[in-house]
């Protein structure tokens, strides 16, 4: 994949998937599609709390030639 040497490379680092049931509603494939129009050579998921859609995201990833990267969004907490 090229992209326009006259555009500085960006990738998106904190996206939410169909899997972070109160912030993302885009699909994994969706995703990737517009990552593929748009000239992007990597993206993220970051979801909320949860990596079910990791291997998924991961395979459809390589499949397309997207470099992906793999994130979770965790809260801590104290118990005290």
């Amino acid at each position: 994949m090229m992209s326009d040497p006259t555009i500085p490379d960006f990738v998106h680092l904190h996206v939410h998937t169909q899997y972070s049931l109160l912030d993302g509603a885009i699909r994994i494939e969706a995703l990737l599609a517009q990552v593929k129009d748009f000239g992007m050579g990597a993206v993220a998921i970051t979801d909320h709390g949860t990596m079910f859609g990791a291997v998924e995201f991961y395979e459809m990833a390589i499949r397309d030639g997207i470099k992906p990267i793999i994130g979770c969004e965790c809260y801590l907490a104290p118990r005290n």
